[in-house]
C-alpha cells in the first residue's frame, strides 16, 4: 500500500486584473476521481494546503454542464462528501516528503491565487523533483512550479510539461481579465518544453519522474498513471 501527497490549493477566490474576485478554489473532478481511483487500489491519501485550510471546491465545477451530467455532477458531490481527510488537512509547511510515495497536484483556477506564490509549494516541488518518485499534477495546478522560481532559475526549466492552455482560457472567457496566463507564464519565466493537445481533451505528458495533465479531463489518466507506476 502506498501514500499519497495531495497538494490542494487553499484559495477561494482569484483577483482578476481589474481588481474583481472571482470565485474559486480546487476543481471538483481534479480532486474526486484521482482519489476515488487511489483509495480504492487501496492506497491511502493525506491532504495538505497552505497553513491547513479546509479546501473550498469550485462551485463551477460541480454544476452538472461542468460534470457530465446531474449523475456526474452528484457522483462528484458523493466523492467529496466522503473524504475526510479534506477536512483535516496538514500545512504545506509540515509535510515531510519521506513519509509518502507519490505526490499530486489537482488544479483549478485556485493555485494561480496561492500555490503559484507558496514558498513551502516551491520547496516541496523541487524536492519531489529531485526525489524520483512520481509527481503528478494537472490543469492550473502546474502554476505551483513558478513558485520553485530561485533567482529567477527552476530545476523544471527544459522539462516537458503541460497545463491549462492559453486557448482554453480563452474558451472559457477569462483570458482577457486574467492577470497572467499559466501556458504563457511557464514558457516564458520557467522555460520548460511545452506540449499539449487538442482543447478539453484529455492530455498527459511524462518527462522523467514529472506528469503533468492539460486540464480536468485529464486528471482520471494522471491517476491511472499513477497507479501504473505504484504497483
Amino acid at each position: 500500500m502506498a501514500k499519497v501527497l495531495f497538494m490542494v490549493s487553499g484559495a477561494t477566490y482569484w483577483v482578476l486584473k481589474d481588481g474583481t474576485r472571482y470565485a474559486t478554489g480546487y476543481w471538483a473532478e481534479e480532486f474526486a476521481l484521482p482519489y476515488k481511483k487511489i483509495t480504492e487500489a487501496g492506497h491511502d491519501v493525506v491532504v495538505a494546503t497552505p497553513d491547513g485550510v479546509v479546501p473550498t471546491v469550485d462551485m463551477m465545477s460541480l454544476r452538472p454542464s461542468m460534470a457530465g451530467g446531474e449523475d456526474g455532477a452528484l457522483e462528484l458531490e458523493a466523492i467529496i462528501r466522503s473524504a475526510e481527510v479534506m477536512r483535516r488537512p496538514l500545512k504545506l509547511s509540515d509535510v515531510r516528503l519521506e513519509d509518502y510515495d507519490a505526490v499530486y497536484l489537482p488544479g483549478g483556477h485556485g493555485p494561480m491565487s496561492d500555490l503559484a506564490f507558496d514558498a513551502d509549494a516551491g520547496r516541496l516541488l523541487t524536492a519531489q523533483l529531485a526525489s524520483g518518485k512520481p509527481l503528478a499534477i494537472v490543469c492550473h495546478a502546474p502554476s505551483a512550479i513558478l513558485a520553485t522560481r530561485i533567482h529567477g532559475e527552476s530545476p523544471f526549466k527544459g522539462y516537458r510539461v503541460t497545463c491549462f492552455t492559453d486557448e482554453e482560457e480563452e474558451a472559457v472567457g477569462l483570458a482577457s481579465r486574467a492577470p497572467w496566463l499559466l501556458e504563457t507564464e511557464l514558457k516564458e519565466k520557467v522555460g520548460v518544453d511545452f506540449t499539449r493537445g487538442p482543447k478539453w481533451e484529455p492530455y498527459m505528458v511524462e518527462d522523467r519522474n514529472l506528469i503533468t495533465g492539460q486540464n480536468p479531463h485529464s486528471a482520471a489518466i494522471l491517476a491511472d498513471r499513477l497507479l501504473e507506476i505504484l504497483k
